[in-house]
């Protein structure tokens, strides 16, 4: 690793709840995270992406989160907690699992660093944790979700689809909130040759990120030819530098039925991203990735 030092004080709390087996850009977040110094990474959180694609599909981030750890000469130096199987049936029926009870751990330990959670799928297990234990939203924590439509009007979105009720439960709360809607996170192109070039040649990680990606794009008629957005990295970007983009403050909203944004302004306000740094996010993720290779 580069030999820099980072003193214990100034590193950041970080819990991931990802989707990893939903897709192929959850991965590279992971990994991303796991090599960032400032972070003291407390627990990744496997979580479910619905039934679609899968009757399974939160066991299938389980074994994704381990395949990632093998790969990366890791295998239990990494605390891994299952997230809740499927989506919250309302807005009052918390789905218990041991990825929202390290969420409640975490939040209320004794310690004056802030905690971030990276929530890169359904909000299922973070609306879990704020119902089972109210308390969690008046400690020093941020939420940072890749989720939810374009501002205004929002609508149709994968992560939110995956769990609405989790989501109103979340932006009815005081938890701190930031959020990044889809016309941010699809700011993160990358091409198959930048991949070859940047990732695929550094260890048994890299090559495996990189082949994932065309495998995955090349398996779907409707994906692109020749480029992939890695949606979730900007997660670690803004959990890096809080100003890795243009941001404004509006009223939470609450969701409705076909997911578009109730603006009432009944809620406390929500950062909302509305633009990234994708050099400062990829140019990172490739130093750190080949120097982990070395």
């Amino acid at each position: 690793m580069y030999n820099f030092n980072i003193p214990e004080s100034k590193k950041i709390r970080v819990i991931l709840d990802t989707d990893l087996k939903n897709e192929v850009d959850d991965q590279f977040a992971m990994v991303h995270a796991i090599l960032t110094q400032s972070f003291e990474l407390k627990g990744i959180i496997p979580a479910h992406f619905g039934e679609e694609k899968s009757a399974a599909s939160q066991q299938d981030s389980y074994k994704e989160g381990i395949r990632i750890l093998e790969k990366m000469g890791m295998t239990g130096k990494v605390r891994l907690e299952n997230g809740a199987k499927k989506a919250m049936p309302d807005e009052k029926t918390p789905m218990d699992s041991p990825g929202a009870r390290l969420i409640i751990e975490e939040a209320m330990r004794e310690d004056k660093r802030p905690l971030y959670i990276g929530a890169l799928g359904t909000l299922t297990d973070i609306a879990s944790a704020i119902l089972l234990k109210p308390e969690i939203c008046g400690q020093n924590v941020t939420v940072v979700w890749i989720g939810g439509g374009d501002y205004p009007a929002g609508g149709w979105e994968y992560n939110l689809k995956n769990d609405v009720c989790a989501a109103n439960v979340l932006f009815k709360s005081d938890m701190n909130v930031w959020q990044i809607p889809r016309n941010v996170y699809r700011m993160m192109p990358v091409t198959f040759a930048e991949l070859y070039d940047k990732v695929r040649p550094y260890g048994e990680i890299g090559k495996y990120l990189a082949e994932n990606v065309v495998e995955f794009n090349n398996a779907w008629e409707s994906r692109p030819a020749e480029f992939r957005i890695l949606g979730d990295s900007p997660s670690i970007g803004v959990m890096m530098f809080p100003d890795c983009g243009k941001w404004s403050y509006v009223p939470a909203p609450e969701f409705d039925g076909n997911m578009h944004y109730v603006l009432n302004g009944l809620h406390r306000p929500v950062r909302v991203y509305e633009s990234i740094d994708s050099r400062f996010i990829l140019e990172d993720f490739y130093a750190k990735i080949k120097d982990f290779a070395f």
